[in-house]
C-alpha cells in the first residue's frame, strides 16, 4: 500500500492553488465542526501528548500527539519545540510531521509536513474559540510574542473577526518590527506598542512566546476592557506560563484539552473547579455562551492531537484538489508476507505525482 507523501513544496503548492484564506477558513470550519462533534457522541478527548525535554546541547521538547479515530484511522504528530532555532540556525521553531496510519491494517497512509499544518491549526483553534467567546465588534487585536504564531493567528482573527489594528509586542524588536511586512496581505494596520497599553486597549490579545520555564507572566495584570478575550498559546511545558494568576482567577478560563491544560497549560496555577468548559463543549453550544462575550474570557490552547487529526484532513482534501502530493512505497511489503526477504510488491519505478503528468 502506497502513502501520500505532502512534502513543504507540495504544503506551499497547495497554499498557491487553493490560497492561503481559504485553506484556513477551511481548517477553521472542520476545528468547529470536528470539535462539536466529538462532544455530542460523547468521546474521550485525544491522549495527552508525551515527549522528552531536551536539555543539551540546546533545551527543547520533542514530543508526539496521538488521535485515534476507532475503526478508520490513527493520526500521530512528532513535533518539535527549539526556541534557539530562529537565532542558532535560522530554523523555525517548530518543526515536524504528522503521520496518518489506516486503523485495519496499521498501514502508513499519509506523511505530510508539520510545519506550517501546526502554525494554521494552532491559529484556527484561536479563531473557534474567539469567534465564540470575544465580543462580536473586537477590533483591535493584540499579539505579546510575534514570531511565527503571530502571522497564523493574526490570519485566523481576522477571519472571524472585524479586525483592523493590531498592537504588538516581542522581545526581539526585530521580529516585531517585521510582523508588519510578514501580515501585509491582510490589510491591518500593526502598531508597535508595549504590554501595559496592549492590556489596556485591546479587544482581545494573544500571547506566543518563548518565556522560559517561571519566567511569565508575560502580560501583567491591570486596567482591560470589560469584554478582553485572551488566547494564550505559548504555554507548553510544567511551569511555564504567560497570563497572570489573578487575571485567570477573574476570567472564564475555556481549555482545549482540560486534562492536558492541568498538566502543562495555565490552567495550571488553577485547580478544576477554577476552570470553566472545553472548548469542544463551547462548539457543540455557542449560543449557550454568549453572555460571555461581554466579560473577562481567555482561552487556554496547549493544542491536541484531534486538531491536527482534523487539521491534516483538510490538507489532504486540499492537496488532493491541488494534485499535488507523491504516492511512494515507504514500508516493505514482501511477496510473502512470511517471508521478509522475498520480494518487494511494490514497484521500483520513481514515485508517481498525483497530479497527472506530474
Amino acid at each position: 500500500m502506497d502513502t501520500l507523501l505532502i512534502t513543504p513544496v507540495d504544503v506551499l503548492a497547495v497554499i498557491e492553488r487553493v490560497g492561503r484564506t481559504e485553506l484556513m477558513n477551511r481548517i477553521i470550519s472542520r476545528l468547529h465542526l470536528g470539535l462539536a462533534r466529538s462532544h455530542a457522541e460523547g468521546r474521550e478527548p485525544s491522549p495527552p501528548r508525551g515527549g522528552f525535554v531536551r536539555q543539551d546541547p540546546l533545551p527543547g521538547v520533542t514530543e508526539w500527539m496521538p488521535h485515534h479515530d476507532v475503526g478508520e484511522s490513527i493520526t500521530i504528530k512528532t513535533i518539535s519545540y527549539s526556541p534557539a532555532n530562529p537565532r542558532k540556525f535560522g530554523l523555525p521553531t517548530i518543526t515536524g510531521t504528522v503521520a496518518r496510519f489506516d486503523d485495519k491494517t496499521g498501514t502508513m497512509i499519509a506523511l505530510a509536513d508539520g510545519v506550517v499544518l501546526t502554525a494554521m491549526r494552532t491559529g484556527a483553534a484561536s479563531a473557534v474559540a474567539s469567534r465564540i467567546l470575544a465580543h462580536p465588534d473586537s477590533s483591535t487585536v493584540g499579539l505579546i510574542g510575534t514570531g511565527t504564531q503571530a502571522v497564523t493567528q493574526l490570519h485566523a482573527l481576522s477571519l472571524v473577526l472585524p479586525i483592523r489594528r493590531a498592537l504588538v509586542w516581542d522581545l526581539d524588536p526585530g521580529h516585531s518590527a517585521s510582523l508588519a511586512r510578514r501580515t501585509d496581505f491582510l490589510g491591518i494596520d500593526v502598531v508597535q506598542s508595549d504590554p501595559r497599553t496592549i492590556l489596556a486597549e485591546s479587544d482581545v490579545i494573544t500571547t506566543a512566546t518563548s518565556v522560559g520555564v517561571g519566567e511569565g507572566p508575560v502580560v501583567p495584570d491591570g486596567a482591560c476592557r470589560p469584554h478582553l478575550h485572551l488566547n494564550a498559546v505559548g504555554s507548553d511545558l510544567i511551569g511555564k506560563t504567560e497570563l497572570p494568576k489573578s487575571l485567570l482567577e477573574r476570567a472564564l478560563v475555556v481549555p482545549d484539552h482540560p486534562a492536558q491544560a492541568l498538566m502543562e497549560g495555565e490552567c495550571q496555577q488553577l485547580t478544576s473547579d477554577q476552570i470553566g468548559p472545553g472548548l469542544a463543549a463551547l462548539c457543540h453550544d455557542p449560543a449557550a455562551y454568549q453572555h460571555a462575550r461581554d466579560t473577562l474570557t481567555v482561552f487556554d490552547s496547549t493544542g491536541f492531537a484531534l486538531e491536527d487529526h482534523l487539521a491534516l484532513d483538510t490538507l489532504i482534501e486540499a492537496a488532493l484538489e491541488a494534485g499535488v502530493g507523491s504516492r511512494v512505497s515507504l514500508e516493505y511489503q514482501p511477496a510473502d508476507p512470511l517471508d521478509p526477504y522475498s520480494q518487494h510488491v511494490g514497484s521500483s519505478a520513481p514515485a508517481a505525482r498525483v497530479a497527472e503528468g506530474r
